[in-house]
Formats: structure tokens, C-alpha cells, sequence
């Protein structure tokens, strides 16, 4: 796998992570991106011994998008509480499909994760505030919406807006104020509208109804990047294109 490195100086390092590579792996013989950015730090200065490397942010394994990494202990501390304190701005870009407007039955086993009553919506300008409860299934690596008072229930909170419609298909951007396992796909499903080529949460028989999609993952990806240089002070902002086929939908002319 080749490094498509955004930006870099010697105290952070950008990079576009594609859909399918894991940030970060234990398993042996699995490129990930941690791994792959320490042979190339080595490479470029061979006699100062192994890299500094500090891991700031993640994306789930079949997300592609931007990620931020630390290149000296100060600048992980700096980026690391940016972070925590949700000050470092990540937006998403992603395609869903609008299952309701298929007959669809949401709350069937198609889609596990339903409609609670529990939800909250509510318009913030041209955003959508949208609050669930999430539970994580650790066994089959799934999260499924729960009510409040569900055992192990956690609090997920995002913004989206809708940019552009083509058919049963929405273009949406979406910003995270939590970080839950699979949040934003799980929403998505949640509300009846599941990512193109989400194949764990995403109704099966929909898959082939845009053109493009790439069914290997979801149509997901992080496309904006927005911190403060922990070192110079400085606003740092990057974004990308997302590479999954199924975007070129609404971005060919953009």
C-alpha cells in the first residue's frame, strides 16, 4: 500500500487512510497505517533509530478519510487534548439510501437497529441534532440502538445535513459531538437510511440501486479535518475528495 501523505513538518503528519486499511493492528502481517508510516519516518532518517509515533484519532477499518498523526511527544499532548475536549473538527461525507420510501419495514431483521422512541431530532439552522443510545456487541462486532435505561447504553450525538437528493439517494454531510463503535452508521440505519454498501447495517437487496457503489464498504468517508497546530498555534485545515466510486454520484461536478 502506498502512503498518500496530505501534509507533514516535524511535528504532525496527515495522511488519507483508504477503506479497508485499519489505523492501527495486532495482527501479524496486517498493513496498517501506524506501520506504514513508521517504515516510512525510518526510511527518511535511517540513523536516529526507531520513530516517534503517536496514534491521536481513529477510523473504523472500512472508513477512508483523513487522520492526524503526531510526530513528538509534545505535539501528541497538544493534539490528544484537542481531541478529548472536542476541538478538533471532523466532517464526514456520506451517500445513504432512504429505505421508507421502498416499503421497507425498519424495524424488521433487515435492519436490527429500528427506530427507538427515545430518539431526539431537532434543526439546529440547516443541521439536524440526532440523539440515540447505542450498546456495543462485542461478540459479532456490531452496535445496535437501546433505550436509555438499557444495560451498557451510551449516549451518541451527531449533526448531519442533507446537500444533495438523486432518486431514494441523499449526499449527506455529518459532524460527530460523540464517538460511539459504528456511530454513524448505526444512526444512519437507525432513521431508515443506511449507508450505499453497508453491508453489516444496510439492507441486503439495495445494494445495486445507485450506480457505483462499492459494496466492499460503506459509502463513509471523513473528508474534513479541522485542528489547531499544537506547536505554532496555527488553524490547520485539510479535505479531500472521497475516493468510493458511488460519491462521483453527486461530486463529478464539484
Amino acid at each position: 500500500m502506498e502512503l498518500h501523505i496530505v501534509y507533514e513538518d516535524e511535528h504532525l503528519l496527515v495522511l488519507y487512510k483508504p477503506a479497508g486499511v485499519p489505523v492501527q493492528s495486532a495482527r501479524v502481517g496486517v498493513k496498517d497505517c501506524e506501520s506504514l508510516v513508521k517504515n516510512y519516518l525510518h526510511a527518511k532518517n535511517p540513523g536516529k533509530g526507531a520513530p516517534y509515533l503517536g496514534i491521536v484519532h481513529r477510523l473504523d477499518q472500512p472508513v477512508e478519510g483523513l487522520v492526524v498523526f503526531a510526530l513528538t511527544p509534545k505535539a501528541a499532548a497538544g493534539l490528544s487534548r484537542q481531541s478529548a475536549e472536542r476541538r478538533m473538527e471532523k466532517t464526514y461525507l456520506a451517500v445513504r439510501h432512504i429505505v421508507d420510501n421502498l416499503g421497507v419495514d425498519i424495524s424488521n431483521s433487515q435492519n436490527p437497529c429500528g427506530k427507538p422512541p427515545e430518539n431526539v431530532e431537532k434543526k439546529v439552522e440547516n443541521w439536524v441534532k440526532r440523539v440515540d443510545y447505542l450498546c456495543k456487541n462485542g461478540k459479532e462486532n456490531r452496535s445496535e440502538i437501546v433505550p436509555p435505561s438499557h444495560s451498557g447504553a451510551k449516549k451518541a450525538v451527531l449533526f448531519y445535513r442533507i446537500l444533495e437528493r438523486s432518486g431514494d439517494w441523499e449526499l449527506v454531510e455529518i459532524r460527530l459531538e460523540t464517538g460511539r463503535h459504528h456511530q454513524i452508521r448505526v444512526q444512519m440505519a437507525g432513521m431508515g437510511t443506511p449507508l450505499a454498501g453497508d453491508r453489516k447495517y444496510g439492507p441486503a437487496h439495495v445494494e445495486n440501486c445507485v450506480d457505483n457503489v462499492d459494496n466492499s464498504f460503506p459509502a463513509l468517508c471523513a473528508y474534513r479535518l479541522k485542528f489547531t497546530h499544537p506547536i505554532s498555534g496555527k488553524c490547520m485545515k485539510f479535505e479531500i475528495k472521497p475516493q468510493n466510486p458511488v460519491f462521483s454520484t453527486f461530486l463529478s461536478t464539484k
